[in-house]
């Protein structure tokens, strides 16, 4: 199933037609419903072509306000002028948008020219923090497996079933409580994961040599490129403006990771029940933001879309809701909505959704 779920990830598998309507009213509405999720793969199949020109654009775009505001995040700090430091905001929200660039790279979908899309990655990944090879192969699991409970641990927020939970030992659970806190989520974990854990291939320490050159390599360039601006401008003035843009961004980063997968209604389920059409449209929410906030994060709210068909780049997505508003309102969540999802934190395998803490010991009184 993960197979074929990776050959539809690439955009390469078959659309078939169902055949003939079954006489079990339940099953027809299953497979047309099913019909109708294998339907966009070709309908999307005509947003994959990216234009060069508009890549490119994207590109200057992101990375001169990024150097521009961290120069003036610098100079705020050269000259004593400390409320300057306020420019690692918008430095930081550019960083991010240079991750949603990598992002595409990883899926060959920025450029549509793989070299050039590797090459683009692997630099921005400098900027990152993130070995983009080791990364790629650890996002394309987790675009394989969205949404399966037996496939889950690749490239994912780590997301337990009330009944999983309840076999924990009482550390167990109270490390799972401390892991889903959002102070740790969404404040140590970037942290930890942007600059310690990515400097190693962990969960690929056995797959062969890409992992390891792939980090080995960013860690090099990373070094380098510190070297370069500690020499420049000194350690204590490199440390107070890029480390607070770096974690900010991440923090950003992985708060949109959670809230696109992390929220009431969204799908998860076991094989053979598992399909990735359903899981890709249904387990991903449209996170409707602001039109300033959606361009800076390269529209990755409209993530059910993308999970459909990740090779679409990032400044298409728009195009598709607005050629096809019905995708609009599944799994759409607002930016005051989002803030709700912090506390879901167990799957409820019978009434098939999220749920907190506090509802899954109402839900274990009432069974």
């Amino acid at each position: 199933m993960i197979e074929s779920a990776r050959r539809s990830e690439c955009e390469e598998i078959q659309v078939a037609p169902l055949g003939e309507p079954d006489e079990n009213p339940e099953r027809s509405a299953e497979q047309a419903a099913l019909f109708a999720e294998k339907r966009w793969l070709k309908i999307l199949a005509g947003y994959r072509q990216p234009r060069a020109g508009r890549s490119a654009f994207e590109l200057a775009v992101t990375v001169v306000p990024f150097a521009l505001f961290w120069a003036a995040a610098w100079a705020a700090v050269h000259y004593s002028f400390w409320p300057g430091l306020i420019l690692v905001l918008p430095a930081a929200a550019f960083l991010l948008r240079l991750f949603m660039i990598q992002h595409d790279c990883g899926h060959g979908s920025f450029f549509a020219h793989r070299r050039v899309d590797d090459w683009v990655g692997r630099t921005i990944g400098i900027l990152t923090l993130t070995p983009y090879d080791y990364w790629r192969r650890a996002h394309a699991e987790h675009h394989a497996s969205a949404g399966n409970l037996d496939e889950r641990g690749v490239g994912d927020i780590e997301t337990l079933t009330i009944a999983e939970y309840n076999a924990l030992s009482r550390w167990g659970r109270l490390g799972y409580r401390l892991y889903r806190n959002p102070i740790v989520m969404f404040g140590i974990g970037p942290a930890w994961l942007f600059l310690f854990k990515q400097r190693l291939p962990f969960g690929m320490m056995r797959s062969g040599a890409l992992p390891w050159v792939s980090t080995m390599a960013t860690n090099l360039a990373i070094a380098v490129a510190a070297a370069l601006l500690i020499w420049a401008i000194g350690i204590i003035p490199f440390l107070l403006v890029h480390l607070p843009i770096v974690l900010l961004a991440g923090a950003a980063g992985v708060w949109l990771f959670y809230v696109q997968h992390q929220f009431e209604e969204t799908h998860w389920s076991k094989e053979p029940d598992w399909q990735f059409q359903h899981a890709a449209l249904h387990g991903a929410s449209h996170y409707d933001l602001p039109p300033v906030l959606r361009w800076i994060t390269g529209n990755i709210g409209i993530h059910h879309v993308h999970h459909l068909s990740s090779r679409v780049p990032y400044y298409r997505l728009p195009e598709v809701l607005r050629d096809h508003p019905e995708l609009a309102d599944i799994g759409r969540i607002t930016l005051m909505e989002s803030l709700r999802c912090v506390k879901l934190v167990l799957w409820d395998e019978q009434t098939k959704r999220l749920v907190s803490f506090r509802d899954a010991a109402r839900l274990a009184t009432a069974r």
